[in-house]
């Protein structure tokens, strides 16, 4: 026989011994065994249990111990008697939408009775607010058309069962929420201010696109927008920089003119008989100081302005070589009758601004060095011309007057004022905080402490105007919508902000923080704790997980996804099967984070 035809003999005569066994092993009892190996992982063994002359015995007919851990279970299963059939058999994937940053947003709003802030029965209108403040915080649209469409490739239209709005039924939902804003801060108030409190409050601005709206003016731009209409609004938040309330007023209203209506709003509508302001000095001037002063129970934390700090100084009441010593003391004054001044001295801004001072000083001097080349050498002709280009240089670096300037019709000179210089940097790191607050209710540390919350404040202006919530450029046109859309974003940061204090364990924010505002030295630059700085330096969490953002986290949830699933052939009218993505170990601890938030 040819060699070729006895390995095939051989090969068929293996394949019907192997049947042979399998038909033994199914009318006998057929199993996988795992049989322990000191120096390997076990072996894994089909085994056959059978009866011979009364007697129990087991043979091995095949070892798994290669195939893949799927395949032995397959086969494990299919020895008990199921029936395996692939799971295209059984469901096909219909859809599938972004789910677990919708979860997260959902769960934290969820833990704060959002709803029932915005109003105690459901409602579709309630519903829209719900899902539209929901959108700020997780995508980057800014019209409400690309909103809607947005939210269904997400859970979140079919969680709130919105899917079939539009982008009226949004507008319209934006009206219903302005309606209910006094109520919604009410409630809000309740929450997070008591009587004796701090109350922080501070003012910004939004550039405008368009012209129509009644409330768009030119006005001091914050967003250094030049040239472009403006709206105004003042944030007023708890002293953790919570948000409380927001008030929207035209483009050109000044700072000081918007603070005693939140005075009325925090004591007639939030009901506060007693309570602490603290504002900056733009905000709470003399003029507004004196008016201040007729409201009982009412006390305030602000900050002089640099004129009137030069006066203390060049007037003795305030002497530079006490700060040898100490970094801040308490002084009274009868300019400011009844009020306590905290002066307070920080070396690492004093030599922050005369870095900066002597950069601009060489800046200038170096543009103005380039102009009297030009006179000099006829380029440039006349008192006019000169003057006109001197002043282009002195005001592009605000450096004016600190520059003697000597301007004729052929020539050109200038040199530094060195006394202006030297009178100014004798200010440099000086600041004075000022209250009517008695020594027995806050000491000199909490005093300066207490105005220096007013940072929160600012902070929550750069999380409403950035990449988190977009509350600029402002689109809408109509006056109600233009407040409606303020309000919106501010609610959106009032989540955020519990959302972000809650995962600080997950990101490169200072967890220690809280503590360490209460008891740090209040003129002292901050500085992060050690843990955090760990956190900075390795990248990593103490469990050796990476460490995130809070926009970073909010984008790995998403890549936890819902399938819909149908089974082959379905009619309509047959539910469907919903799957989640398993959460990781890292998304499940920001889950967890977010579901412990209390108001």
């Amino acid at each position: 026989m040819p060699l070729f035809c006895r390995a095939k003999c051989r090969h068929v005569n293996a394949l019907y011994l192997v049947d042979k066994q399998l038909q033994s092993a199914i009318i006998g009892r057929m199993y996988i065994a795992a049989v322990p190996n000191r120096t390997s992982k076990p072996a894994i063994l089909l085994r056959e249990s059978y009866r011979e002359g009364g007697k129990v015995k087991t043979r091995t007919i095949a070892n798994l111990s290669k195939l893949p851990g799927a395949a032995v279970e397959a086969l494990r299963r299919t020895l008990a008697g199921e029936k395996l059939v692939t799971v295209d058999e059984i469901f096909q994937i219909v859809a599938s939408r972004h789910h677990g940053h919708v979860a997260a947003v959902l769960s934290a709003m969820k833990q704060l009775d959002f709803a029932d802030l915005l109003g105690s029965r459901r409602s579709r209108q309630r519903d829209l607010v719900v899902g539209m403040v929901a959108a700020k915080l997780l995508q980057q649209k800014s019209s409400k058309l690309s909103t809607t469409s947005w939210w269904k490739t997400t859970t979140l239209a079919e969680t709130l069962g919105v899917e079939d709005a539009n982008e009226d039924d949004l507008y319209a939902a934006m009206d219903w929420l302005l309606e209910r804003q006094e109520r919604i801060e009410k409630k809000l108030a309740a929450r997070h201010l008591q009587q004796d409190g701090l109350v922080l409050y501070d003012l910004s601005s939004s550039y405008f696109e368009g012209a129509s709206c009644p409330l768009a003016a030119r006005g001091y731009s914050r967003d250094k927008k030049k040239g472009k209409l403006q709206v105004n609004y003042g944030l007023m938040s708890d002293p953790r920089g919570c948000p409380v309330a927001i008030s929207v007023f035209e483009g050109n209203t000044s700072d000081p003119k918007t603070l005693l209506p939140q005075v009325a709003k925090a004591r007639d509508s939030f009901g506060l008989e007693r309570l602490v302001l603290v504002g900056d000095r733009g905000m709470i001037t003399q003029k507004q100081v004196d008016a201040l002063k007729d409201i009982e129970g009412l006390e305030w934390i602000t900050a002089l302005k640099t004129g009137s700090i030069r006066k203390l100084v060049e007037s003795g009441n305030v002497q530079l070589d006490l700060f040898d010593e100490r970094n801040l003391f308490e002084l009274e004054h009868p300019d400011f009758p009844g009020e306590r001044l905290v002066a307070c001295r920080n070396p690492a801004l004093a030599k922050l601004r005369k870095e900066k001072r002597l950069e601009l000083l060489a800046a200038t001097a170096r543009e103005l060095e380039k102009v009297r080349g030009m006179a000099g050498s006829g380029k440039l002709k006349g008192q006019d011309a000169i003057g006109v280009r001197v002043g282009r240089v002195v005001n592009q670096y605000k450096m004016a007057k600190h520059f003697l300037l000597d301007i004729r019709d052929e020539r050109f000179d200038f040199q530094v004022d060195e006394a202006k210089v030297a009178s100014e940097a004798a200010l440099d790191g000086l600041y004075v905080v000022r209250t009517s607050l008695p020594a027995e209710r806050l000491d000199m540390a909490d005093t300066v402490r207490s105005y220096k919350s007013l940072a929160l404040v600012e902070r929550a202006f750069r999380s409403l105007k950035t990449m988190d919530l977009h509350v600029r450029p402002i689109h809408h046109h109509l006056e109600k919508r233009v407040r409606a859309h303020i309000f919106l974003c501010m609610l959106a940061y009032y989540v955020q902000w519990h959302m972000q204090e809650a995962l600080r364990p997950l990101t490169f924010a200072d967890e220690e923080v809280i503590e360490d505002r209460k008891t740090r030295d209040p003129v002292a630059p901050a500085e992060r704790s050690a843990s955090a700085k760990r956190k900075a330096s390795t990248k990593r969490l103490e469990d050796g997980t990476p460490v995130q953002s809070y926009r970073g986290i909010l984008e790995n949830l998403a890549t936890i996804v819902r399938n819909t699933n149908r089974r082959p052939g379905a009619n309509d009218d047959e539910a469907p099967v919903f799957l989640d993505t398993a959460p990781s170990p890292i998304q499940q601890r920001a889950l967890d984070l977010i579901a412990e938030i209390s108001p």
